[in-house]
């Protein structure tokens, strides 16, 4: 039974980035993610879930800072 499950299990990746991806960008990542995750597994490539989190910058911090105050703060 234990392998039965083995078999049926499928690799679900939660990809979260502060700020926005292209959708080329995104098209990379799922390329080398589903590759890296079929070399490592065998799962095949086509039973790779990906699923992106884009997060406005306003939404994310670092310790105490929103990232979009401390890009602001670069920037000037």
């Amino acid at each position: 039974m234990a392998d039965y499950k083995k078999e049926l299990t499928v690799p679900y990746i939660n990809i979260k980035v502060a700020g926005s991806l292209s959708h080329d960008q995104r098209q990379k990542i799922a390329d080398e993610v589903s590759e890296t995750m079929n070399k490592i597994t065998g799962k095949p490539k086509a039973a790779c879930y990906i699923v992106f989190d884009e997060v406005p910058r306003t939404h994310w911090a670092k310790g105490e800072n929103i990232l979009s105050d401390q890009d602001a703060k670069e920037r000037s």
